[in-house]
């Protein structure tokens, strides 16, 4: 891992993305590239009438004083950052600059979503989550005490998630994490302990720190998050199939309803 990226609005949960990113990037000798989107049509509906070029001059002065600013934290002390400015949607804009700066990691903060506002437009990071090809770790709320020490890979063990299983372990490996890997049980989907061990032998690597478990609940959403409060577990792996139009209206997606709902960062590979 060589470059994280960290899309920002300049809001507090952005800054709790960026200290995560900041420590991550120690740890792994990273560079961090900042990113901050400017949606001309946001700036249309802000105006009240359709946006001229000294409108945009102005605005994008404005955000690039704010993203010199956001990009001076200390936390970004002998950490080698580079700020990017782009007119765009965010999660348009994110894909952009994942290609074009080969991109190994996005950090992103988020508000969460509840409610109809979930059901029907979700949020910035649940899109980009849906969307992108490069793994997304998403940080919720403050943690002065963030620690990279215990990690959960959640799956159903099948064979299409070794691929992003094994991306998974190399960095698990990285910070020297414990690594869970676990399979929620579910009264809807029950399955003999047996037939999951068999599945768990598929997944064997060369790693001391791996345990498995089963935890069984009413749906996976709470399997995970009930696992993670118990085991104190720094931070969760997921596929996500990055479902779209219709098929993800009706069907969703567990990585993206944690995004919504964990308190605990969560970082999503796609499938």
């Amino acid at each position: 891992m060589k470059r994280i990226l960290v899309p920002t609005d300049f809001s507090e949960q952005s800054k709790y993305a960026l200290k995560a990113a900041a420590k991550i990037a120690s740890l792994n000798n990273c560079e961090i590239y900042i990113l901050h989107m400017l949606d001309i049509p946001d700036l249309q509906s802000f105006s009240g009438v359709k946006t001229d070029i000294p409108e945009i001059i102005f605005f994008k002065k404005t955000a690039e004083s704010k993203l010199d600013e956001f990009a001076s934290h200390d936390c970004l002390k002998n950490i080698t950052t580079y700020s990017l400015l782009r007119l765009m949607k965010t999660f348009e804009g994110v894909q952009e600059v994942n290609q074009e700066f080969a991109i190994d990691l996005v950090v992103m903060g988020s508000h969460g979503a509840s409610g109809m506002k979930e059901f029907m437009i979700g949020s910035n990071t649940e899109k980009v989550v849906r969307t992108s090809e490069v793994p997304v770790l998403v940080i919720k709320g403050q943690n002065e005490n963030l620690k990279f020490e215990n990690f959960t890979f959640a799956s159903d063990f099948e064979t299409k998630n070794k691929q992003n299983f094994y991306k998974a372990v190399e960095l698990t490996k990285s910070f020297g994490a414990n690594l869970n890997l676990l399979y929620i049980n579910t009264p809807s989907n029950f399955t003999s302990n047996e037939h999951i061990e068999n599945k768990f032998t598929g997944f064997e690597i060369d790693y001391p720190k791996v345990k498995h478990h089963i935890y069984n609940d009413y749906t996976i959403e709470k399997g995970i998050i009930n696992f993670n409060n118990k085991n104190h577990i720094d931070l969760t792996i997921m596929n996500t199939h990055g479902r779209k139009g219709i098929a993800h209206f009706f069907n969703g997606s567990i990585s993206e309803d944690l995004v919504n709902h964990s308190n605990r960062p969560i970082l999503t590979y796609r499938l």
